[in-house]
């Protein structure tokens, strides 16, 4: 669930705030836990069922992506914060992954970043056949693309990806302008799956 979505740049042009455009990642969370059991207690053994969560918002490059940027000295992200994005990104350590990776190059403090992470999740609809999934659906990718094309005003096929395993769907991928606009990105667009039919697991 932690990895990136293209090849990184070279460490050298990683500086902060320097990209041209953000990727927001959507993860479909019974896939993760059905790969991480109730390892992951607040998204997967928690009482709140959890449909699609926020992997990340991630600066990216045309071509490439720039991580780990380098912002000085390392404290830490305040316990407060960490906590305040726990109703999206439902794990501890997948926030702080996420700063150390790709917040790092946002060129933005840990508050605003996140608070722009926020606003992102709230800029895209949720189709509603995906907020409370009771039992195993079998989706092509052009269908989840669909429902959320129909759902979004201004979201194109080429704004979007979805991401895949063998047999399952693992996360949506949106590309955002730096004011959170729907823009194309073709190198993403690209690399989406292209399984013809996948298994989307229930929320539970």
């Amino acid at each position: 669930m932690l990895a990136g979505w293209v090849t990184s740049a070279p460490a050298s042009a990683d500086t902060p705030g320097d990209f041209d455009f953000y990727v927001l990642s959507l993860s479909w969370s019974p896939t993760y836990c059905q790969d991480r059991g109730r390892s992951d207690r607040i998204q997967c053994g928690g009482p709140r069922p959890f449909a699609f969560v926020v992997h990340g918002l991630w600066p990216q490059y045309e071509r490439g992506s720039p991580r780990d940027c380098d912002v000085g000295p390392r404290s830490g992200l305040p316990r407060r914060l960490v906590d305040s994005m726990l109703d999206v990104m439902p794990s501890p350590s997948l926030v702080r992954h996420e700063w150390r990776t790709h917040g790092s190059c946002s060129g933005l403090q840990p508050d605003d970043y996140f608070d722009l992470t926020r606003q992102a999740r709230e800029a895209v609809e949720i189709p509603t056949q995906f907020v409370d999934l009771p039992d195993y659906l079998t989706v092509s990718p052009r269908d989840v693309e669909s429902a959320f094309i129909a759902a979004n005003p201004g979201l194109k096929a080429d704004s979007i990806a979805v991401s895949c395993d063998s047999r399952r769907l693992k996360e949506v991928r949106i590309c955002m302008t730096k004011d959170l606009r729907f823009r194309s990105c073709a190198e993403v667009d690209r690399k989406a799956c292209r399984n013809n039919s996948l298994v989307m697991p229930p929320v539970r």
